[in-house]
């Protein structure tokens, strides 16, 4: 169960971004708090990275066994990159539930596409319930907040595709033999290489306040670095589908932090979209502890 809590708390820790956001109301861009934070936390991971063992095993089957390890690691760093504008365009077009909803809902099923075509690893039958349950409840609490889709869904779909290419990305570095932190480094290293002289260019605006900083240091530390090196080690135990559908507990604690911190209310539709999304990371949860059970008992 080590990993699947080490997912799950990777998820809470991602899913206090949009809380920060509001309760500091920082005037800057979702663009340039994007940047800042991939090129704080990326940053920082890049330095694990670098403490780390990497490689030592053979790729292994599928597709993406014959790319190369510059190449993969390439790959990744392009989804980190692309995941901020595609996922916040699609907000702006969206709205937030509904932008959030389409993003992280999409991702388990790409994932394993990606995971089936790429890498030649398919599914198990319990991803298959899972992550449907978590899609229903996943569009429950999005039509519970009022939104509605549109044209503006592509951006959405577009940034769980690229968190499905870099979740695929690193589980393909760790089956390489590279340790979970080193693998997270190297991507999200990668990614700050490129964020941080963007950002340069573009300028930090608000992010020169106290509450900037105090933003920018929560989105980089916790959000990115800690999250990352959770989702990292979990990644390395689990199979990508599995985690991907894991972290739909993000919009789950969103949700939670929204009505407790913030004030928002839930209608009965996303009241009971919540539970129907804690019941699909359920099934996950419980069939694993069973199986480990059933283990002991016959090693017994």
């Amino acid at each position: 169960m080590k990993p699947v809590v080490a997912v799950l708390l990777a998820a809470v820790c991602f899913g206090t971004t949009g809380t920060a956001q509001a309760l500091l109301d920082v005037d800057a861009s979702p663009l340039v708090v994007g940047l800042a934070r991939i090129a704080l936390g990326g940053g920082l991971l890049a330095a694990v990275a670098l403490r780390g063992a990497r490689g030592g095993a053979a790729p292994g089957s599928g597709l993406l066994a014959r790319v190369p390890t510059g190449w993969v690691v390439a790959g990744g760093a392009g989804g980190v990159l692309a995941y901020q504008p595609t996922f916040f365009a699609g907000t702006t077009s969206n709205g937030v539930a509904v932008g959030t909803v389409v993003a992280l809902g999409s991702a388990p099923v790409v994932t394993g596409l990606l995971d089936a075509g790429l890498r030649g690893r398919r599914p198990e039958r319990r991803w298959w319930t899972a992550t449907a349950l978590a899609l229903v409840g996943l569009v429950l609490v999005a039509g519970g907040s009022g939104g509605a889709f549109h044209g503006g869904v592509l951006w959405s779909v577009g940034a769980g595709a690229s968190y499905a290419l870099y979740a695929v990305a690193v589980k393909e570095l760790l089956d390489r033999g590279w340790a979970s932190g080193p693998a997270v480094g190297a991507v999200f290293g990668s990614a700050a290489a490129v964020a941080a002289p963007v950002l340069l260019v573009v300028g930090p605006g608000g992010l020169r306040t106290a509450d900037g900083l105090v933003l920018v240091l929560w989105l980089g530390v916790v959000t990115t670095a800690v999250a990352y090196l959770l989702f990292g080690y979990g990644l390395a135990r689990l199979p990508a589908t599995t985690v991907a559908t894991l972290t739909l507990a993000e919009p789950l604690c969103a949700a939670l932090l929204g009505v407790g911190v913030l004030g928002e209310r839930l209608d009965a539709a996303a009241a009971a979209g919540v539970v129907v999304l804690g019941l699909g990371i359920a099934v996950l949860t419980a069939r694993r502890r069973r199986a480990r059970a059933g283990a002991g008992a016959a090693a017994a």
